[in-house]
């Protein structure tokens, strides 16, 4: 037993550790940790540090949730036998098992969707034409006939029966992908720059990192179980934003100039990570700079402590408040950096903020339409895709444009999008018209650029309205009657999940389900924000409007909309800025005097 226990604590741990030996001889599996008949089971292998950690928790007299009793009865990974023989038997999960199956990356979606929806892991958003045009062949036998491109950068596919459940994840490794660990407590899809060691404006490369970092969690099962989910991106300080500042870690790639110092030692000027800690937007919160720095090449190492300071310290008692944002509350940031130095046994390097130079600033745009790589002759294609939706021919056509008029490599991109690189010149007309006959372009309205959607109730219980065809029905009725000179975002989110982070839009939209009588029927509906942002512009957007009726949404956002643009103090004023500058009791009046449906 670790020696970091007073003995009522071992005691406790015991206890603990007895009661899930019985759930897992109920189970039919072998005993976990010690050996049997020992008299007890002191926490060992992989899975050491998240046991006792769950055993400090109720020896402090605290309650584990029941997705921590799930994880000590039987880790998801030792019971991917038993997942077979359901879905050989047709048999979808029941919670538990519903929980488990996401550690495979499998969810099941019912009543929304009677069948799976899969997260793949695909990390920096990169993968190869030919395994792209792969995910479509299987999506086509095994899925509904269509892929979704997420806001982490990442491919869904939907409507997959228990029976084809083993298939698909056995045909994504075929392809040299995985869905492991994209879903549930776990560290999900590793996000960096889109344009990666191809754009003028980077300062860094963050495709060896995101990739050093997703290999390092795919071979090591103790950093599965976490308390909660765990986002961590790489952003390079390229064109497109990476939105790293909405992860728990947020590494941010930056120039160090002469003269920085720490511990007495001079600190190398060039291109360092600033290190971001605790974004989650669905809690208010962005990723805030904690003043290190950290070399491009100890970003995992530093990375690794993180989370294992976030293992043993997170609370497995309250999902609510189960993520880093929590501890670092708790704590403070002081508290927290001791913790990962012990864990790594070295200081980490802070340095005064006036030694980084400004970062290069993002192209609102640059995720859409033909813009030139660094390397002389060479393009990416910014392909606008509709809130995210590809269909399979769509994706077949798009891996054979990378194949012959690109690089052979597809981007995707946090924005739902994704980019086509490596095109010459000489090639480029060609693949703009290859888009266009499959339905696609390279261009569309500055509103649709900024339009993001989760995939809402049409494929997600928790989704209180179906935020894709809802954000369609935006565009649809505001582009005839407004048109944009100044790039905006609006995003729509079903849930306090915010999938889509509606906080960081310039206009955010979360379902909500609207009372139309006094007998407490309801329709889907939104609650309306505005001004949230990222990067220089970080900030939570304010609540502007409650219990908006789907159908009444266009209008009223055509109406915002509206009022920036008649009431911008400079042709250029962004709306974030706009909306600010202004109590949101004066936006409301200006929105009801000048768009007429405030």
């Amino acid at each position: 037993m670790s020696e970091d226990f007073n003995p009522d604590q071992k005691r406790y741990l015991e206890g603990f550790m007895s009661g899930m030996q019985s759930a897992r001889a109920a189970r039919g599996l072998g005993p976990l940790g010690g050996a049997p008949g020992s008299g007890k089971a002191a926490p060992s292998g992989p899975d050491k540090e998240h046991t006792e950690a769950q055993g400090r928790t109720i020896a402090a007299g605290g309650k584990l949730v029941d997705q921590e009793k799930w994880k000590a009865a039987e880790h998801p990974f030792d019971a991917y036998a038993r997942f077979k023989d359901q879905a050989n038997a047709g048999i979808y999960p029941k919670p538990e098992d519903n929980f488990r199956w996401r550690y495979h990356g499998l969810f099941y979606v019912a009543p929304a969707q009677n069948s799976y929806m899969c997260r793949l892991r695909i990390p920096n958003g990169i993968l190869k034409a030919w395994q792209f045009e792969g995910v479509a062949d299987l999506a086509e036998k095994l899925c509904g006939p269509y892929a979704h491109v997420t806001t982490r950068a990442n491919l869904q596919v939907r409507e997959i029966s228990a029976e084809n459940a083993p298939l698909l994840l056995e045909g994504l490794a075929d392809l040299g992908l995985t869905a492991k660990g994209s879903g549930a407590d776990n560290i999900r899809n590793v996000t960096g720059s889109a344009t990666a060691g191809i754009d003028p404006l980077e300062l860094l490369d963050t495709r060896p990192h995101a990739r050093a970092w997703h290999h390092h969690i795919l071979n090591d099962r103790s950093l599965y179980g976490l308390p909660r989910k765990f986002n961590v991106a790489f952003d390079g300080a390229g064109s497109i934003a990476t939105l790293e500042d909405t992860n728990d870690i947020g590494f941010q790639a930056i120039e160090i100039g002469e003269g920085a110092a720490f511990d007495g030692q001079p600190v190398a000027p060039g291109i360092w990570y600033r290190l971001a800690l605790g974004g989650i937007t669905g809690h208010h919160d962005l990723a805030r700079d904690t003043g290190v720095i950290v070399a491009p090449s100890d970003a995992v190492a530093v990375a690794d402590a993180i989370v294992r300071v976030f293992i043993a310290n997170g609370d497995r008692t309250n999902r609510a408040r189960s993520r880093l944002k929590y501890v670092l509350d708790a704590w403070g940031f002081d508290k927290f950096l001791d913790a990962v130095e012990d864990k790594l046994g070295r200081k980490l390097i802070r340095i005064d903020a006036a030694f980084a130079k400004p970062r290069p600033v993002y192209d609102r745009l640059a995720h859409i339409g033909v813009h030139e790589q660094v390397q002389s002759g060479l393009n990416w294609i910014g392909v606008a895709l509709p809130v995210g939706k590809l269909t399979v021919a769509q994706m077949r056509t798009i891996a054979a444009i990378a194949n012959t008029c690109g690089d052979g490599d597809i981007r995707l991109t946090v924005w739902q999008n994704l980019l086509i690189s490596g095109v010459p010149d000489a090639r480029v007309e060609d693949a703009l018209a290859n888009l266009q006959a499959i339905g696609l372009s390279a261009e569309t309205s500055i509103l649709r650029a900024g339009l993001i959607a989760c995939t809402g109730a049409t494929g997600c219980k928790f989704a209180a309205a179906h935020t894709k065809e809802d954000a369609l029905a935006i565009a649809a009725h505001c582009e005839p009657r407004i048109t944009l000179d100044t790039p905006v975002n609006i995003h729509l989110t079903g849930c306090h999940h915010s999938c889509a982070q509606h906080y960081i839009g310039d206009i955010g939209l979360i379902g909500a389900k609207v009372p139309v009588n006094e007998d407490g029927d309801t329709v889907p509906g939104y609650d309306l924000l505005v001004g949230g942002g990222y990067g220089v512009d970080g900030g939570m957007a304010r609540p502007f409007r409650e219990k908006v009726r789907a159908e009444d949404a266009p209008a009223l956002v055509e109406a915002v909309l509206r009022t920036w643009a008649a009431h911008r103090a400079t042709p250029d004023e962004s709306f974030v800025a706009f909306a600010r500058r202004h109590e949101i009791a004066a936006l409301q009046a200006l929105v009801a005097e000048t768009g007429g449906a405030a």
